[in-house]
């Protein structure tokens, strides 16, 4: 693929006033009521999968790329109890958080791709300034994060327990995988993919690589299997659903200046799948209730969540 490639494809693929030109949310808009009733259908044996990866795994193993693991401190513990600090007073524990919001298992909000200086739906780079977004904050999409869930499970549809590092997954291998688990990609759907990427480094204990290394994902023709397919949002096991590394010249991530700031979609990454996909591949259903919405964070970028997908 080349740069050329990548123009046309955000000129072709636009989500640009389809929704008005106040829209704030995307491809979120495919959810409906209607939808989300038909999903909550999905649910009949009361089976419940936490998709979000544990807070104490290092994914982050690059601090000098700006971002860093999750750091848990206790601020007040048993100890202070112990000494004597609380004589008189309520025994009570507390602690604290300090992460970027992609860290871990997360969303990616509109406004945090750019392509040439803009954001979804005419949004400028030039107003996002220190104090945040003018627009296209993560906070827009709260009571839209659910609905039918799907995973595409690409690494078992291949027979293997992941794909290469690199591997680049056609839009004919994801509708082949959907086919062969008996599913169809319809409108306002949240597109999970697996490709055991985080299951290698999990197996292994070794995550040094796991934020920058070559990564299985989709390839940049996904764009348009995205706008055919009219889905909610699209979410990966890796940590840039893309393939890695870059698939078209001049881009490093040509795939999200398209699919996130010409289309319009939400884009989730570093979803823990291992046991989701185990109990799909035991019942044969690979469609459910999902749930996963981010923090009440206005002008956040992204925001970390802990999906539930329910069956």
């Amino acid at each position: 693929m080349t740069g050329e490639d990548v123009e046309r494809a955000y000129r072709d693929l636009s989500n640009w006033g389809r929704w008005g030109p106040d829209d704030q949310i995307g491809t979120l808009n495919n959810v409906t009521p209607r939808h989300i009733t038909e999903a909550a259908r999905l649910i009949r044996q009361g089976r419940v999968f936490a998709l979000g990866a544990s807070l104490k795994w290092p994914m982050q193993s690059t601090p000098e790329k700006g971002r860093w693991n999750v750091i848990h401190s206790y601020m007040q513990d048993g100890a202070d109890e112990h000494a004597g600090f609380m004589k008189g007073k309520v025994e009570y524990s507390d602690d604290s958080i300090h992460m970027p919001v992609q860290c871990s298992t997360h969303w990616d909000a509109l406004c945090h791709t750019f392509h040439c200086g803009q954001m979804y739906n005419g949004g400028k780079a030039r107003d996002f300034g220190s104090k945040g977004p003018a627009k296209l904050g993560i906070e827009h999409t709260i009571k839209k994060m659910v609905g039918r869930g799907i995973l595409l499970d690409m690494a078992r549809f291949k027979g293997v327990d992941h794909l290469e590092n690199g591997y680049a997954i056609s839009n004919q291998e994801l509708d082949d995988c959907a086919t062969a688990q008996g599913l169809s990609v319809s409108t306002g759907d949240f597109v999970i993919i697996r490709t055991g990427y985080q299951e290698r480094f999990l197996s292994s204990g070794d995550w040094q690589g796991h934020s920058f290394s070559a990564a299985p994902g989709v390839a940049l023709e996904n764009c348009y299997w995205l706008k055919d397919k009219d889905v909610a949002a699209i979410a990966s096991d890796t940590y840039a659903v893309e393939v890695v590394p870059k698939s078209a010249f001049g881009y490093s991530f040509p795939w999200h200046s398209i699919a996130i700031p010409s289309i319009g979609v939400t884009v989730g990454e570093m979803l823990y799948l291992k046991e989701l996909a185990e109990d799909c591949a035991k019942d044969g259903i690979y469609e459910f209730f999902f749930c996963a919405p981010p923090l009440n964070l206005p002008g956040g970028t992204g925001s970390p969540i802990n999906p539930q997908a329910i069956k």
